[in-house]
């Protein structure tokens, strides 16, 4: 374990924008002593608007708050317009496809793409202000035009990772009833193409709201074209005009929806906002990576997931910085791929999963010595906390002992970081989240909402409203409000709970321990137990599942599936355990995707349950984690099934 606390760079402090924890704490002293303030202070400086707000924030309504209301703006024109008169010629995206094909699409480029693409979707298939569009699409600049030109419009959109399946596609439309769909025919990955559009056309046979589908010909695959609904995005983008005016957006209007697996089946819609959203997205990009004019900045996640959204396009673009979108795998055609681009675009910030740091170090632990990455400042992690020697590597081998490490944390409910060092002025603590940042009011708190003591593990909240949190659900406000402000209250009201548990050390930094209800994390990626258990309960032969977090060498937590099997392998139609896993895999890639595919399947007699039917899940997963049992089993319907499952378990 490592103990040192790193100090920020001298050299790097006094040229960042929060140069110590002096300016820190004065900026939080500040939000502390006049909330509303603190942040109409900000959006004034850092957003463009069409008309001014006339309150900061109303709480009335609470957990159904409003930020910036009266005040008008439009998301696009704050990522692109706005950064004309001085960086139209300057690279907004420095675009590398999986086989080396690059683009660098500039300022002006990006504001004449994004208009054509606005044109069509107006005008074409006439998208109007809060109609919801699913963007369904490879990471190629089409999915960013995609993004922004809804944003112009005051669409709705609703991005569904490239790697989900038919099933889960389809979920997805019908919840938000989208009426157009945005996809490709197809992408690389490891210089082999795959499909897209196919995955589409399954997803909406049969009743489906959508009347329209956008296709990108990427990699010009055969695929089915349905007359009258499917249309090529090459061929109608050619006589779009590149001149489109950006719809003005209430602050509180939606921007987006992002669906996210929950510890029920049905997945949520997670409902961004315009001006709070597009406020911290900045702030952050500036503050937790101190992003310059001249700075290159690589994210390397997909705008499939929240982390792509706002530190791909929004928060670099409404800055106006460079970020680099990159279609490809890290680790191919070898596990240098990603230092080369370092090098050869001069990346100033590095933003990736403790998942890549991992296997990019397996793969190749001496790779970063072949490359310069000397432009390097800062380095940072997102999705889960980093251990302890992938820190160190990324530290010593990657930022050459000089580049501080931001191990962000955050969700996609939040919209943005709430807790992170900040590269100039924390002390940092490898595997530690650190401090919540300027104008978050967190705590780890108990059920009664007191605040917990050093070293005693408790939740974690977050005590104020913030611009980018979650407005809501789509389309069930109870959930809403059950999924987020009814586990623990302070003063008699609700507040927002993130799910993790987490302590305090001695100094006050916030060490986050896991996830305190069924979500697994993988990759960095939360997968809801209840949708990985529905998938494999779809398989006939199944009579029960549960299904558990497993820590990862590489993926941080695996996914361990117990299964019931309605009757024993001679009696059922498969030839050897083998067969079923293999089976049950096909399932969960039918129905969700390739991630949630299971490390471990344990065929079980029964599962460990209380008189009233409750699957103890805390049981299994000590079990799937080899952990000793330390809960009390008496209670349980059948003790006797914790000793034979311990059995089975290899």
């Amino acid at each position: 374990m490592i103990k040192e606390i790193f100090k920020p760079n001298p050299e790097f402090a006094k040229d960042a924008r929060i140069k110590n924890m002096c300016e820190y704490q004065e900026l939080q002293d500040e939000a502390m002593r006049d909330y509303e303030g603190f942040w109409g202070r900000y959006a004034k400086e850092k957003l463009e608007w069409i008309e001014p707000f006339t309150n900061v924030l109303d709480e009335s309504d609470f957990p159904f708050v409003k930020w910036f209301e009266g005040g008008k703006l439009n998301v696009s024109t704050q990522c692109i317009d706005r950064h004309l008169g001085t960086r139209k010629n300057k690279a907004a995206i420095l675009f590398e496809g999986d086989r080396g094909d690059k683009q660098t699409i500039t300022y002006l480029d990006l504001y004449n793409n994004v208009n054509r693409f606005a044109n069509l979707l107006k005008n074409e298939f006439g998208v109007k202000k809060g109609d919801r569009v699913v963007i369904y699409m490879p990471m190629i600049p089409e999915a960013a035009y995609a993004m922004l030109a809804c944003a112009r419009i005051g669409a709705i959109h609703s991005i569904v990772f490239g790697g989900f399946s038919a099933e889960a596609l389809r979920d997805r439309i019908h919840d938000a009833n989208a009426k157009v769909v945005i996809t490709a025919d197809g992408a690389y990955r490891k210089d082999k193409p795959y499909m897209l559009k196919p995955v589409v056309d399954e997803a909406t046979k049969g009743e489906s709201p959508v009347e329209k589908i956008l296709v990108v010909e990427r990699n010009n695959e055969k695929i089915e074209w349905h007359e009258g609904r499917d249309f090529s995005y090459n061929k109608l983008i050619k006589n779009q005009s590149n001149e489109c005016d950006a719809e003005p957006m209430d602050a509180e209007d939606p921007l987006f929806l992002l669906y996210t697996s929950g510890s029920t089946g049905k997945p949520k819609g997670v409902q961004h906002n315009q001006a709070g959203y597009i406020l911290w997205a900045q702030m952050t990009m500036e503050w937790v990576f101190d992003v310059k004019e001249n700075d290159t900045y690589w994210c390397t996640a997909d705008i499939g997931w929240i982390t792509g959204h706002t530190y791909i396009v929004y928060g670099p673009l409404a800055m106006g910085a460079t970020t680099v979108m990159f279609e490809g795998v890290p680790t191919y055609p070898d596990a240098g791929r990603a230092w080369k681009m370092v090098q050869d675009y001069k990346v100033n910030q590095f933003y990736t999963a403790p998942t890549a740091i991992r296997v990019l170090h397996k793969m190749g632990e001496h790779e970063p010595l072949k490359y310069d990455l000397s432009s390097l400042k800062v380095l940072g992690t997102v999705g889960e906390p980093i251990d302890p020697a992938a820190w160190k590597w990324y530290y010593e081998e990657v930022g050459g002992g000089r580049c501080p490490i931001v191990d962000t944390y955050w969700q996609t409910e939040t919209g943005g970081h709430v807790i992170s060092p900040l590269p100039g002025a924390t002390p940092i603590k490898p595997g530690c989240a650190t401090l919540p940042l300027p104008g978050i009011i967190a705590e780890i708190l108990d059920k009664d909402g007191n605040k917990k003591e050093p070293h005693e593990t408790g939740f974690m909240c977050i005590i104020r409203p913030w611009p980018a949190m979650i407005r809501g659900i789509w389309g069930d406000k109870e959930r809403f409000v059950k999924s987020y402000f009814g586990d623990v209250k302070q003063n008699g009201r609700g507040v927002y709970f993130t799910g993790d548990g987490a302590n305090y050390d001695e100094d006050g930094y916030i060490t986050i321990t896991g996830r305190t209800d069924d979500v697994i994390n993988v990759s960095g990626h939360r997968m809801g137990t209840a949708e990985v258990e529905a998938a494999l309960a779809k398989e006939d032969e199944v009579a029960e599942v549960a299904v558990v977090g497993k820590p990862h060498p590489i993926k941080g937590e695996g996914i361990f599936a117990y299964v019931v099997m309605k009757h024993s392998l001679k009696d059922s139609r498969f030839e050897s355990y083998e067969a079923i896993e293999k089976e049950l895999n096909e399932m969960i890639k039918k129905e969700i995707g390739n991630i949630a595919l299971c490390d471990d399947i344990v065929f079980v007699p029964g599962l460990p349950k209380t008189r009233s039917g409750k699957i103890m899940r805390r049981i299994l997963r000590s079990i799937a984690k080899g952990e000793e049992i330390t809960q009390d089993i008496s209670t349980l319907e059948d003790p006797s099934i914790v000793a034979t499952i311990k059995s089975l378990v290899k």
